[in-house]
């Protein structure tokens, strides 16, 4: 065989080569599998069959079980590869208890080290690992200050495990890459948007505010992201970014009151207008935190010590180098809270029949967005 046919065999065998998505059920995963088939991109998804994995159901996807702590596990699950999508993460803003801290530790930082190298064991290629716009410093005596990736984490501060955990997730790409890997971070800041299986903090708290149970809210804001443009930064991510190289990806900057105001107007249900202070907030979140984290360590906790700091910074987020080097150009939060609102809806989640139905080309999107197309469809038959 003739050089250009090795080559062209090659070229063959890698367009034909799947990726591989780890995180495929949650918010993240769930998106970017969703956008990759749309594409016409073959997709193999990590799962573990102890996770809630409702959100790949009816997909044409091929499913392999692991559990990325498993470094020979891991590196099964991705022969064959050409692309790796690594999502998968333990999200938590709670410090909890010690088998919740290294849970943490051991799912984020030992994860992704095994499957970076993995990744590196079976020449996968590229990897674009998910970061989180936690990671990322911010101005000492101005954090609403727009933050780049330039900015160094801040760690003389009182901080989650989670963060301290995306750090190193940072430190384990970076390693990654000075052992010659092709490895990119796409940052990613508070996801709203639909295939919220889960389903998120944020999810959960639009169900409960349509469902009548947000009576009260603490001030303050966060730089937020549409599902469709973190998806967007993770396929510019593998398509265009810079080895070595993270990217912060936001749509806008939102306050909570901006957030109900946008609830409001999906689910004509009015606002709660009674805000509460945050000083007195955090003080009730540390005990209650504190109490729940230790004896009922999977009841869901909404306002916590961790998430209040985070509000009260009000932190802003600096795309320009994503816009710059990638192209990137966000929507709006105000479409994705529709898209997330007529997610939710169709899953049942919202139960108060005073809340108003999503509006027809809302569903319409919904259905385009996270629906197979006929012939994968056809194909997963």
């Amino acid at each position: 065989m003739s050089s250009s046919e090795r080559l062209t065999r090659a070229s063959a065998d890698t367009a034909d080569a799947p990726v591989l998505v780890t995180g495929s059920s949650g918010h993240v995963g769930a998106n970017l599998v969703r956008r990759l088939l749309d594409k016409g991109t073959k997709v193999r998804v990590l799962l573990r069959r102890d996770s809630r994995n409702e959100a790949l159901d009816t997909l044409a996807v091929e499913r392999v079980y692991a559990d990325i702590r498993d470094i020979e596990d891991t590196r099964r699950a991705m022969e064959g590869c050409q692309g790796v999508y690594h999502c998968a993460a333990k999200v938590s803003t709670i410090d909890g208890n010690r088998a919740h801290r290294r849970e943490i530790f051991e799912c984020n930082v030992i994860g992704t080290r095994n499957v970076l190298q993995a990744a590196r064991d079976v020449e996968a290629g590229r990897v674009v690992v998910t970061g989180s716009f936690s990671a990322v410093g911010y101005e000492l005596d101005d954090p609403s200050a727009p933050s780049d990736e330039t900015m160094q984490f801040y760690p003389m501060e009182r901080t989650m495990p989670y963060e301290r955990s995306k750090v190193l997730v940072e430190h384990e790409c970076l390693r990654a890459v000075a052992l010659g890997q092709d490895v990119v971070i796409a940052t990613c800041c508070a996801v709203v948007g639909g295939a919220d299986y889960v389903p998120s903090r944020l999810g959960r708290t639009m169900c409960d505010y349509a469902n009548g149970k947000l009576r009260a809210y603490v001030d303050g804001g966060f730089a937020f992201v549409a599902a469709r443009d973190i998806v967007e930064g993770h396929l510019l991510c593998m398509q265009k970014g810079r080895t070595g190289e993270k990217y912060i990806f936001a749509s806008e900057y939102k306050t909570i009151s901006d957030i109900l105001d946008l609830y409001e107007e999906v689910t004509g249900l009015p606002r709660p207008n009674r805000r509460m202070p945050t000083p007195l907030m955090y003080v009730f979140s540390e005990i209650a935190s504190f109490y729940l984290s230790r004896f009922h360590p999977s009841f869901p906790q909404r306002f916590t010590p961790g998430a209040i700091r985070l509000l009260k910074q009000r932190r802003h987020a600096n795309i320009d180098k994503a816009k710059r080097e990638l192209g990137y150009r966000p929507t709006t939060i105000r479409e994705a809270v529709h898209e997330a609102y007529a997610f939710h809806h169709a899953r049942n989640s919202i139960l108060n029949p005073s809340a108003k139905r999503p509006h027809a080309s809302d569903d319409d999107s919904q259905e385009a967005a996270f629906s197979p197309s006929p012939e994968l469809a056809a194909a997963d038959d």
